[in-house]
């Protein structure tokens, strides 16, 4: 079995390298035929990859261990639902997920842009082969997944940490989304090679790179749930670098995606765009080197191997050929209009911008600042979570401005006057939420109260926007209030879609700022029948509960919880011992309340005495956290779903404009 597997992959790389070739020889002129030939390739290396993941599922469901990453990674205790997670648990099968995934985009992205971008298809098909190559090398040679072995009695196990329901679903959403950035960077890539450096590229780009950002932004906030609830130290996010490595690309992914919108509108921003898919890209490869290298501490990371050696120079190649290819094509990349005033929609969209994109330098600087510092002065060092509240500050709140200021801004220039009249009610919003805010005594955190008082002018600017393209349609239309609310979505998804996931970043902020910047602690040692007090409740130890699982041994504390003298019933946190994998793992209790607060409980140690040492929090309306990620998906839903008027608009817009270089 191992020899199919591994011969597989080998014929899989030897296809890729076939594919590129074909793409790239029917791209240059010489025969365009082969173009049929490499997409038929494609489908080879989907079909080759596939047989290498039967092969490694089987080794994991019938507990192989004569297979080196299976023993690493699942023991016979193990419970069926995580030999899944196992897959992505070890450093190949995650490559090996990575690879499927890219074959798969790989076949939908050329499919979708074969009828708009028929030109663009050999080079595409070339790029795609070329990364898919990339990573098979590795599964080939420093990461190769069908190592043998004497087998083992039985395997080492799987870290209890991704022991967790949302380890089925963190990693492969993030995989989806790192991997979908392969598809508009081909895209950018082949529009320079093939000189069709006009926004036809950037309009086929855009759903793709609205789609890998989705399954990002998915991916890190169930990323934040399994730490709430797994990891136990009472947070969400810990500025961890291989969480960091997921938030660099989304931001500058979020970069592109507003302006885009300028590009399509008024020509500008080109060479902008294109440093922006190409630099998403490479911070995709980069935070994949960051876990499968083992360069920096991490608990989501893979140990030390050879392999960062063969991410820096794949990473080298994406960075210096997007360099070459932008500094030649730079002719056919100037911009068809300019600002004409710093009060207008270009430039919110342009400030937006390099907001995203200083925060993210920001925080690839706090990732590789360890490694700089150990290069220069043989000392690793490292910043604190301090350093990146800092930047989330002095970048977030004034994107969080730009996002309700924005939409009341005009294209090209905007009169004082105009300006006057559309702000005056989201002001008056933000205004009242912090008084709001002020008079329930909230005012013990300034960025609390500014970022509320914030959150308050976006929501009343995202607010008006409905009610006035509503009344709008009722108007024009005659249609009443819901019918025409809802021609209003339906004919603008991308729009109004926006908007909801704007409210989607609202409600999220909103969650963060109450989960940490009004929460309450309390610690205590607590004997039996003593009692220690958290946010209003009352918590009471009754003793200590020993259980056994099918790989763990648990000790639980059992505490009884009062409000207000109402019994709520009994608290488990708990301290789970592995046997297989020697190691343990904190089980949090939490109470949810109908308002969105959270009542987080930690289980530190048991005493000889049987007292236990406790650790509780209040988290005031942090659900929000987790709701947030429905509207969310809601919103990107309606701007990724098929839209026959928007089709037909982008059709009108580009098919009499002359191609670049053309007379017009």
């Amino acid at each position: 079995m191992a020899l199919i597997g591994q011969g597989a992959l080998i014929l899989a790389l030897l296809v890729a390298v076939y594919a590129a070739g074909a793409a790239l020889w029917a791209a240059t002129g010489h025969d365009r035929r082969l173009l049929v030939s490499a997409r038929h390739a494609l489908w080879g290396i989907l079909a080759l990859v596939l047989v290498a993941d039967a092969v490694f599922l089987h080794a994991l469901f019938t507990h192989d261990f004569s297979f080196k990453v299976v023993a690493d990674t699942s023991s016979r205790a193990l419970p069926t639902v995580y030999l899944i997670t196992a897959w992505w648990g070890s450093q190949a099968g995650s490559l090996l997920l990575w690879v499927t995934i890219l074959a798969v985009f790989s076949l939908l992205g050329l499919r979708s842009t074969r009828a708009a971008l028929g030109e663009l298809q050999p080079w595409m098909t070339m790029v795609l082969a070329l990364i898919a190559g990339f990573f098979l090398v590795l599964l080939v040679v420093p990461a190769n997944p069908f190592v043998t072995q004497v087998a083992p009695e039985d395997g080492i196990g799987l870290n209890p940490a991704l022991q967790n329901p949302y380890m089925a679903l963190h990693p492969p959403s993030l995989y989806l989304g790192y991997v979908g950035l392969a598809i508009p960077f081909a895209l950018a890539v082949a529009a320079m090679l093939a000189g069709r450096t006009d926004a036809r590229w950037v309009v086929a780009s855009r759903r793709w790179t609205l789609v890998a950002w989705g399954f990002l932004g998915v991916g890190m906030l169930l990323g934040a749930h399994w730490a709430y609830q797994e990891v136990g130290w009472g947070g969400f996010w810990a500025w961890d670098p291989v969480e960091n490595a997921a938030l660099m690309p989304w931001l500058v992914a979020t970069a592109f995606l507003h302006s885009v919108m300028v590009q399509e509108r008024k020509g500008m921003l080109k060479v902008w765009n294109i440093a922006l898919i190409a630099g998403a890209f490479a911070l995709s490869i980069f935070g994949t080197f960051l876990t499968r290298s083992g360069i920096l501490s991490s608990i989501h990371a893979f140990v030390a191997s050879d392999i960062g050696w063969y991410f820096m120079v794949g990473l080298g190649a994406i960075l210096l050929g997007s360099l070459v290819l932008i500094l030649w094509r730079l002719p056919l990349l100037r911009a068809d209009q300019r600002i004409e005033s710093v009060v207008s929609r270009e430039s919110a969209f342009l400030f937006n911008n390099l907001l995203l994109v200083g925060l993210a330098f920001a925080v690839l600087w706090g990732v590789v600042f360890p490694l700089i510092t150990e290069a220069v002065g043989q000392v690793r060092e490292s910043v604190s979570t301090p350093f990146y509240e800092f930047f989330v500050l002095a970048f977030g709140l004034p994107m969080l401005l730009l996002m309700g200021a924005g939409p009341l801004i005009a294209w090209r220039r905007a009169s004082w006057n105009s300006l006057r009249t559309t702000f005056l009610w989201p002001v008056a919003g933000g205004v009242l939420t912090g008084v709001v805010m002020l008079l329930f005594g909230l005012g013990s955190s300034w960025p609390g109260v500014a970022a509320g008082s914030i959150c308050g002018f976006v929501t009343v600017t995202i607010v008006s926007e409905f009610v006035r393209g509503t009344r709008a349609r009722r108007r024009i239309a005659g249609e009443g209030t819901v019918t025409a609310f809802l021609h209003l979505i339906d004919r603008n998804r991308r729009r109004y879609g926006g908007y909801v996931v704007h409210l989607g970043v609202i409600v999220f902020v909103i969650g963060a700022i109450g989960a940490s910047a009004y929460e309450t602690e309390s610690q205590a040692v607590l004997p039996d029948g003593q009692s220690m007090r958290v946010g209003g409740y009352t918590l009471t130890s009754e003793g200590v509960e020993r259980t056994r699982g099918p790989n763990y041994t648990e000790r639980a504390a059992v505490l009884r919880v009062t409000k207000g003298g109402e019994d709520l019933g009994l608290l488990r946190p708990a301290k789970r011992a592995y046997i297989r994998e020697q190691t343990t793992s904190n089980e949090v209790a939490i109470r949810t309340t109908l308002t969105g607060g959270d009542l987080f409980i930690i289980l530190e140690g048991i005493r000889g005495d049987g007292a236990v040492s406790i650790k509780a929090f209040y988290k005031p309306v942090v659900q929000l956290l987790w709701l947030s990620g429905f509207l969310f998906v809601g919103g990107l839903i309606l701007c990724v779903w098929p839209d026959a008027r928007e089709r037909r608009r982008i059709a009108r817009r580009y098919a009499e404009e002359p191609l670049p270089g053309e007379a017009a």
